[in-house]
């Protein structure tokens, strides 16, 4: 512990503490024997005395251009202790915790950290040391592990520790993107077939269960599978046994199911989308992983270590600014994208603020989504997305209305110049939002798919919106 831990304190008032530093690790009292520390050695953890210096982005930053993983937490008189998000601290330690609760605490920080590193998860965020905490508690067992989470954010990664923290480990980690194959080709893909199953079908096949036997199956994108396939899984989680395709003989399963989703299947069970008692099956632990932009302190450690086979390639301090307050709707993925688009650009120098700003512009000029900025929630995205539509609805409207108007003898209309949709100058977006719902709906004559395609929003949302404004 002592070789991984630098205190940076006040020796006269380290005097008082109660605390044997020493204890607990190297103890400096200037900033740049602070430099020098992590410099000649890796530390995996600094103390910093509050009173004696306040550690700034910069100077956080520079102290993690050695290892982006060191943690720096702050030393207080306050009774308070918490982790921070924000900002250059990982969290607080209050003096007041004595020299065995000091201890305690510093080996709790530093077992979180071994534990994410054997779990080749890279981050230094409260919320992934949580998910490295529950992984280890479950691993061991034989229970089925749903892994929710937006894409890019991960969730393979948390099945694969899943996988090697377990006695499977040595046996094979078999994964199958459900949203990927067709219906027909994935019982297949899954069960195995025999020879003469089907149309093509020359020879038996074994499937994926078979091939997973003795270890684990990550079946991703399971909201994608259709009610059929959910069935047949059912069935396999619930008496281990399945069928291939053409064959009356049941197969034994001996594979630990790991699902994962960046769909809500409890909307997908009230849309009757998605079976429910399968639903209880295979998300008997539940582990959800954050969007990057809810962990942006994992962000620098990412960098860095997407960056490791261009070790002649550093950012610079506003660069890395920008990359921290940028959204990430892709997550962890599109991050090492950037990384990727770097390295092959170039092999060392300086990545500066102008490369960040021309990849984030690319980014949203090729995005086929709504850009959802920060502290925006997807129904706030959703309704700003409608909204738009009104108001180009409307404008549409007018033009016609003025084309046809010019045209007809006399100028003058003979149905109302009023358009469909008219609203009063304080009405609300929501007021807006239901008016144009009810008006698409009744041109489509209730058809819902047609009614989502002309909102240019999914059908998922629309129901959503249907129940919110009960116009079901």
């Amino acid at each position: 512990m002592v070789n991984r831990v630098v205190v940076l304190r006040d020796l006269e008032l380290s005097e008082g503490d109660r605390i044997n530093w020493s204890r607990i690790g190297r103890v400096v009292s200037e900033l740049s024997e602070l430099y020098q520390a992590v410099k000649e050695s890796r530390v995996d953890l600094i103390l910093a005395d509050e009173t004696l210096v306040t550690i700034s982005q910069s100077i956080a930053r520079r102290i993690r251009r050695y290892n982006p993983l060191t943690e720096i937490w702050g030393l207080t008189s306050d009774q308070a202790q918490e982790e921070t998000e924000e900002g250059p601290l990982d969290g607080t330690l209050s003096l007041q915790l004595g020299s065995a609760g000091m201890v305690k605490k510093v080996q709790q920080i530093l077992t979180d950290k071994d534990r994410l590193d054997r779990q080749h998860i890279v981050g230094r965020s409260a919320a992934m040391k949580a998910i490295s905490e529950t992984i280890e508690r479950i691993a061991p067992t034989e229970v089925s592990v749903l892994v929710v989470g937006p894409s890019g954010s991960g969730k393979e990664l948390v099945a694969r520790a899943l996988h090697n923290d377990s006695a499977r480990a040595e046996a094979p980690f078999v994964t199958v993107n459900c949203g990927a194959i067709a219906e027909g080709v994935l019982e297949s893909e899954l069960f195995g077939h025999e020879r003469g199953a089907f149309t093509g079908s020359v020879a038996k096949r074994e499937g994926l269960f078979h091939k997973s036997a003795g270890g684990t199956i990550f079946l991703d994108e399971i909201g994608e599978m259709k009610p059929d396939m959910q069935v047949k899984l059912l069935r396999v989680l619930e008496d281990g046994t399945y069928y291939p395709v053409g064959s009356s003989t049941p197969q034994r399963a001996d594979a630990r199911v790991v699902a994962a989703t960046n769909r809500d299947l409890t909307e997908a069970i009230a849309d009757r989308q998605f079976r429910e008692d399968l639903y209880f099956r295979v998300g008997a632990v539940k582990i959800v992983v954050p969007s990057l932009l809810e962990r942006r302190s994992d962000i620098q450690p990412l960098l860095q270590h997407f960056l490791a086979e261009a070790p002649n390639l550093t950012v610079s301090d506003s660069a890395l600014d920008l990359l921290t307050r940028y959204d990430w709707p892709g997550n962890v993925r599109q991050l090492r994208n950037f990384a990727t688009r770097m390295v092959a650009l170039r092999r060392e120098g300086i990545i500066e603020p102008g490369d960040v700003e021309a990849f984030i512009s690319e980014q949203h000029a090729s995005a086929t989504h709504l850009p959802v900025s920060t502290g925006r929630t997807v129904e706030e995205a959703g309704q700003e997305l409608i909204y738009r539509a009104i108001l180009s609805l409307g404008n549409e409207i007018r033009l016609l209305r003025d084309l046809i108007t010019a045209h007809l003898p006399g100028g003058t209309a003979t149905a109302s110049d009023e358009s469909p949709l008219k609203f009063d100058q304080g009405s609300s977006m929501e007021e807006m939002e239901r008016a144009l719902i009810e008006q698409v709906l009744s041109e489509t004559g209730g058809n819902r798919k047609e009614t989502a395609g002309r909102l240019g929003i999914g059908e998922r949302t629309l129901y959503r919106k249907l129940k919110k404004y009960n116009l079901q």
